[in-house]
């Protein structure tokens, strides 16, 4: 099979593993942020069920979360999942990307001194206005290493997709292999992996040199 068709098969499927990866991180990051304010809630119940959630989610793997979400409706509810392949996939990473969001905004969350809290009720600051004009910023600058080892790691977990027959990177390489009988294009996907975090990689440097406000 000639290089360019390989090629192109690939960037097929690569163009859906970043699809997932586009949607996964807009969904998750906001949605860890409220997980954040469940696990930090003053209501004693809720936040017990919400860190009882994050430790389930975070201590099974992915790929076991992928399967029950999409097996899950068919066995207990049976209902047809043919065609929810995709809606499984985004549900399952959504959920898990978030509880891990979560515990990366509590920690630096929990960093950030209390006289911050108390210099915006000062100046007459609501409690949701000194969190998103004092507090996040502050916040932001100090997890964003963490956040974008996590987004890097989710570029290559979106090949677990493959376990419910998703096709996205992986997935298509297969096919090229059992259709073709050769093995060069499983291999031939790291380059897609490698140039896709080479840009996050680039994007987050910058980002974190713009940050540096005392250099």
């Amino acid at each position: 099979m000639e290089f360019i068709n390989v090629t192109l098969d690939l960037l097929m499927g690569f163009g859906k593993t970043v699809l997932i990866f586009c949607i996964v991180l807009i969904l998750s990051l906001p949605l860890g942020l409220l997980v954040t304010f469940g696990s930090m809630s003053k209501i004693k119940i809720l936040k017990e069920i919400v860190r009882k959630i994050v430790w389930i989610i975070r201590g099974t793997p992915l790929l076991l979360q992928v399967i029950i979400v999409y097996y899950g409706p068919g066995l207990w509810l049976n209902l047809s999942i043919r065609n929810f392949r995709f809606g499984a996939v985004i549900i399952a990473f959504v959920i898990n990307y978030a509880c891990y969001f979560s515990e990366i905004y509590r920690g630096g969350i929990e960093s950030i001194a209390k006289g911050q809290y108390e210099a915006g009720y000062v100046l007459g600051l609501s409690k949701s206005e000194t969190f998103f004009k004092i507090i996040f910023p502050q916040v932001f600058k100090r997890i964003l290493p963490a956040i974008s080892n996590e987004i890097i790691t989710l570029v290559k977990d979106t090949s677990l997709a493959r376990v419910i027959a998703m096709e996205e990177l992986i997935q298509a390489a297969e096919e090229i292999m059992a259709t073709n009988g050769i093995l060069w294009p499983l291999l031939y996907t790291g380059v897609f992996y490698l140039f896709f975090s080479a840009i996050l990689t680039k994007i987050f440097e910058k980002l974190e040199n713009s940050l540096n406000y005392y250099k």
